[in-house]
């Protein structure tokens, strides 16, 4: 008999403002990669829904199931668990041989409760495996959006993959001014395009944004003086060190912040060095849950450091980069010396 525990199965969230297209993206995936078999959750906003009837028919190999809640949230995301615990009963029972899921929420929807539903920890946990947030924005009424919607701002911040669509009913001034409010929004998240539905599926699907053995190398990218966009709740900040975290500090401070503003700490993610550890140490959250795991081990020779990415909702910047910096082994002596000489 074997051993091995059995492989979890990817799910990624799929959201973006009303009118982004993110039912025309799912459709062209079904369409174009049946041989990647899906089961696809919507969740519509209203009694009678219609972006299911759009999907039927896209792949033979596809499980539609809608939702009509409005938001995937409190007893909502009870039916999520729900329907995501029948689908994998089906599956070890051979009536679906699905392979992944998508979870497309409703345009209003913030997509923090359903990254929720698969903690590690949680009953789904065992069998399924949060692979990433793709978020759609709209080139054409992206700004305004993200102007006047608290959601719109909130599906940029959580996403691990941006794709604009609508790009070509915009000049590339606007595309330009748009792509560059994102990246100050959110500069972890790298940014596509997407074109009827048209994008490479290797940019969406199995991207591993929330496996740590699989997070690249943070101090080879976010090099760049990151901060709040103007008028925007949601923004970025980095903090970089080349002293080691002292764990027990850090731990204290950043349980201390995820309790006053764990709900405004849409997404975090770094590359640590703690004193004493062989490996560098990889940390990412999701407002108030967080994960820290080991990752490679650190090469004889090369620099060490840690450097943190933090997006989220009116977060005090200043205050976060001084407890973090006092959660730093002290600095020995001489080298304030020689910094002051």
């Amino acid at each position: 008999m074997s051993t091995q525990p059995p492989k979890l199965i990817s799910v990624t969230i799929l959201t973006g403002f009303l009118g982004s297209g993110k039912t025309t993206l799912l459709r062209r995936i079904l369409q174009e990669h049946q041989d990647r078999r899906i089961a696809v959750i919507e969740n519509e906003f209203g009694e009678v829904g219609i972006d299911d009837r759009l999907l039927q028919g896209a792949s033979a190999g596809a499980e539609i199931i809608e939702m009509n809640n409005g938001c995937v949230c409190c007893s909502v995301r009870g039916d999520l668990v729900r329907i995501l615990d029948e689908l994998y009963a089906k599956r070890q029972a051979g009536a679906l041989g699905f392979e992944r899921v998508i979870v497309e929420t409703t345009g209003l929807a913030n997509p923090g409760p359903v990254v929720h539903t698969f903690a590690r920890g949680s009953p789904l946990s065992a069998c399924y495996r949060l692979d990433a947030i793709v978020t759609i924005v709209d080139a054409k009424h992206g700004q305004r959006q993200l102007d006047d919607f608290r959601e719109a701002q909130e599906q940029v911040g959580f996403a691990d993959r941006l794709l604009l669509s609508k790009t070509d009913f915009v000049s590339t001034d606007d595309e330009s001014r748009l792509r560059r409010r994102l990246e100050r929004m959110n500069p972890r998240a790298p940014i596509g395009r997407v074109r009827f539905g048209e994008t490479p599926v290797a940019e969406i699907l199995d991207i591993r944004e929330f496996d740590p053995s699989a997070i690249p190398d943070l101090h080879e990218s976010h090099t760049g003086d990151e901060h709040h966009a103007r008028d925007d709740r949601v923004g970025s900040f980095v903090f970089r060190a080349s002293r080691p975290f002292d764990p027990a500090r850090l731990d204290a401070f950043l349980s201390a912040m995820i309790d006053l503003y764990g709900t405004d700490m849409l997404r975090y993610k770094g590359l640590l060095e703690f004193e004493g550890y062989s490996e560098r140490v990889v940390f990412q959250g999701v407002q108030a849950l967080f994960d820290i795991g080991l990752g490679r081990r650190w090469v004889t020779g090369e620099a060490r450091g840690s450097v943190l990415v933090f997006i989220g909702r009116d977060l005090p910047r200043d205050l976060f980069l001084r407890g973090l910096e006092s959660s730093l082994v002290a600095e020995p002596a001489a080298d304030w010396t020689a910094r002051a000489a």
